[in-house]
């Protein structure tokens, strides 16, 4: 049976062995047939890879053309999907093309790998049993001065830890809006740069955030966002 595996991108820039196991890089290599969220970031991962042949070589189609992979699927190839960063199917189009992989009955196979979602949670300190991942929130700064209120009466009322994510030019707006925004004992973190060697995470009280803490992080980089409880 064809078999649709999940393969895990490079969180930036990185030694792909320092973060993949092998046996993920190996499947990565024998494949043929890529489903992905961006071509030329697909290539970019790919490269890395030292694939055995030449990667204009190989088939590839956006995951929005999920009907081209599933064919693929049907001829007996294997189909790689891949995400621009991280693992496909959270914050990305991948779960389409999942869903109709289980739909007509193919294989599905998520490979291990980088997750910023888990490794930021890791690195919180915060409540692991119950957390929830937003994505982006609203950039209009009124909506999301509501959806700020919203995530902090969760965490006071529930102990939630909630999770999100923007594009790295507005980091400085987004930290810029927690740290004057949000008040009481509910805790911010920042991770920037998740799995690279430039790699910086700082998670406490809100009010304890300094100018040079929101200066540090305000670089065009990608980071992911916590507002929580600390369990100490």
């Amino acid at each position: 049976m064809a078999t649709l595996y999940l393969i895990p991108n490079l969180l930036g820039v990185s030694v792909p062995e320092s973060v993949l196991p092998n046996a993920t890089i190996e499947r990565a290599r024998s494949l043929r047939h890529f489903a992905v969220e961006t071509p030329k970031a697909a290539r970019a991962f790919l490269s890395t890879l030292t694939m055995p042949v030449p990667i204009s070589s190989l088939s590839m189609c956006e995951v929005p053309s999920a009907q081209i992979a599933i064919g693929w699927l049907k001829t007996g190839a294997d189909v790689g999907v891949l995400s621009d960063a991280g693992c496909p199917g959270t914050a990305d189009p991948g779960g389409v093309l999942v869903a109709l992989a289980h739909q007509n009955g193919f294989r599905v196979v998520p490979m291990i790998g980088p997750s910023a979602i888990l490794l930021g949670l890791m690195a919180s300190g915060m409540n692991g049993q119950a957390f929830r991942f937003h994505g982006y929130l609203p950039t209009d700064a009124t909506a999301r001065g509501k959806a700020l209120a919203a995530i902090v009466a969760n965490v006071a009322s529930e102990g939630v830890s909630h999770i999100f994510i923007e594009t790295p030019y507005r980091n400085a707006a987004i930290i810029k809006a927690v740290t004057q925004e949000v008040r009481g004992n509910i805790a911010f973190c920042v991770a920037q740069n998740l799995s690279c060697e430039d790699e910086r995470i700082v998670s406490k009280v809100v009010s304890q955030w300094t100018p040079s803490d929101v200066t540090a992080f305000s670089e065009k980089k990608p980071a992911l966002f916590l507002l929580g409880k600390l369990q100490a």
